[in-house]
């Protein structure tokens, strides 16, 4: 069929589009109202979206900002048996579980507590907390594999010092043995603990050399066996230090320098020079070799004495002796009693065990009488091994000492030092009335005692033990009564010791003397009678 000309075709109009409709194609109406209705959900979907995130960031807002920390303070609160160790953050607890159980059964843990304080804030008391934060301690208990270990390295170099029963023990109602330690070639216990480390010393430490800085009987052990070992040797001494030490020390092998005018300024000296020259920087410490080398005493004191009741150690501040000792005895044999005696004027080792942490003593260090016993409580490790295996601390005066000391010279033949004697000092005393019919084991540590302080030491214990007497009276200055004097004297059997008269520089009558007189007597009960003879025949007397 032929199509019309396009000149004759009917003209569409807009309102007929809407009725053209096609197989394949919707309404035209149905498609703009669906695109309408999708436009508005979609409208809606994210207006809603839109008012949640705008709500939410104005609830941020809203909230208080969680202020800076300005500063965080750890505040220690010291528990039994604990050592300073370094302190694990909060979120590594959870790697801890696998030892802690294991460090909580030794006793080794220690906790500690966190605060946050704003500036300007005062350091309040703190309450107890749940701990923040566990601290462990890598320092285990001494085990006598250990020091049996130590005494078989310093076999052959050591003196097996005897352990003898004494003639003292009738005169105190025990059975006492003294273990001689004095007898040692520097005259010290210390050299079983020096020894021990130095032998465990790698080799290219050994060929470096070692530096000491003190005047005791730890630096001339130091300087002995070093030199024996053919490690070189160096000793800082204060200036003040007496020319017999230094002597000593150089005899020894040492080389001796003599700088400051303390052991803290000769200390700070030996500190930059091992710094400096790459020498090992030795102290007593609270090392197991150190400790473990000391312990060997106790060891062999097992071995000496049988069905050994108690042993009486000293106790100063560095206390690795008898830590050391007690740990081998008290693992040989648990019923044996380890005490510690210590000097009244330093008890820096039982002020330490009352606060649980080492402490200075306010009296200074380095006394000329008590030296070793003088110095400070320093090592944490050491004063927990007290703490847990000795069983006494006791204190004794420096009179009783004195007394220990010329028991042991009358009894013992045996030149002790105030270390040396402050055991037998706790038994003269009386302060161990316990051991009454024990078997009890002294240590007699140290016999460094210099001869001027030796002659010292024995007069003041002369005069305290009543054996020497001095008095002065006043009698008419002519032969006759002072002949009448003697025959007193005679009469009470005393011996006469020394006699002065004086009468240039007295404010008294004319021809009157005084009389001072030194005499030696048996014992307290003999003075008391002198004494009572002398003041019946002249009331002038005066007792010194």
């Amino acid at each position: 069929m032929d199509r019309p000309p396009a000149k004759n075709r009917p003209r569409l109009r807009g309102t007929d589009l809407v009725e053209i409709q096609s197989p394949w194609l919707p309404p035209y109406t149905s498609v703009v109202k669906i695109l309408l209705q999708l436009f508005v959900y979609v409208a809606v979907v994210l207006f809603s979206y839109a008012e949640e995130l705008i709500s939410k960031r104005n609830d941020d807002k809203e909230k208080p900002e969680a202020p800076v920390l300005p500063e965080c303070i750890y505040e220690e609160e010291p528990l039994e048996n604990s050592s300073l160790s370094s302190c694990q953050s909060p979120d590594q607890l959870d790697q801890l579980n696998d030892y802690l159980e294991e460090d909580d059964i030794e006793g080794n843990i220690k906790t500690w507590k966190l605060m946050v304080l704003e500036h300007g804030d005062e350091h309040p008391v703190i309450p107890s907390t749940p701990p923040v934060c566990i601290q462990t301690t890598n320092f285990q208990l001494i085990e006598l594999e250990d020091i049996k270990k130590a005494a078989s390295q310093i076999e052959g170099s050591i003196q097996v010092t005897p352990c003898m029963h004494s003639r003292l023990s009738k005169k105190y109602g025990m059975e006492l043995f003294l273990k001689k330690e004095f007898l040692q070639y520097t005259g010290s216990v210390k050299e079983r603990g020096v020894l021990n480390i130095l032998t465990s010393l790698k080799q290219i430490q050994q060929k470096k050399g070692v530096i000491v800085a003190s005047d005791s009987n730890f630096s001339m052990a130091v300087a002995y066996h070093a030199t024996e070992l053919q490690i070189p040797v160096f000793v800082i001494m204060p200036s003040n230090t007496s020319v017999a030490s230094v002597k000593m020390c150089r005899d020894y092998g040492a080389v001796v320098i003599t700088f400051g005018g303390s052991p803290k300024d000769s200390r700070t000296h030996a500190q930059q020079l091992a710094k400096k020259n790459d020498y090992l920087f030795l102290e007593e410490e609270d090392s197991l070799e150190y400790v473990s080398g000391l312990g060997t005493m106790g060891l062999e004191i097992f071995r000496q004495v049988p069905s050994l009741d108690a042993v009486v150690f000293p106790a100063g501040g560095p206390c690795a002796l008898l830590a050391g000792s007690a740990a081998a005895l008290k693992q040989l044999s648990s019923h044996i009693s380890v005490i510690g005696v210590q000097p009244e004027s330093f008890p820096v080792l039982k002020h330490s065990l009352k606060v649980g942490h080492p402490v200075e003593s306010q009296a200074g260090s380095g006394h000329l009488f008590y030296k070793d016993l003088s110095e400070p409580c320093s090592r944490k490790n050491t004063l927990q091994l007290v703490g847990q295996l000795v069983d006494k601390i006791v204190t004794v005066t420096e009179e009783d000492i004195l007394i220990a000391m010329l028991r042991l010279l009358e009894y013992e033949r045996a030149t002790v030092d105030a270390e040396g004697a402050i055991g037998l000092a706790a038994i003269v005393s009386g302060k161990l009335p316990e051991l009454k019919g024990k078997r009890v084991s002294v240590v007699l540590c140290s016999g460094n005692l210099s001869l001027p302080l030796l002659q010292q030491c024995i007069q003041r214990a002369l005069t305290l033990d009543s054996q020497t007497c001095k008095f002065s009276l006043w009698i008419p200055d002519n032969a006759r009564d002072m002949a009448k004097l003697l025959e007193v004297l005679d009469r009470e059997v005393v011996r006469v010791l020394d006699i002065q008269k004086e009468h240039g520089f007295m404010t008294s009558k004319l021809f009157m003397t005084k009389v001072t007189c030194v005499t030696e007597t048996r014992d307290k009960q003999q003075a008391t009678q002198l004494r009572n003879a002398l003041l019946e025949r002249y009331p002038s007397l005066e007792w010194m």
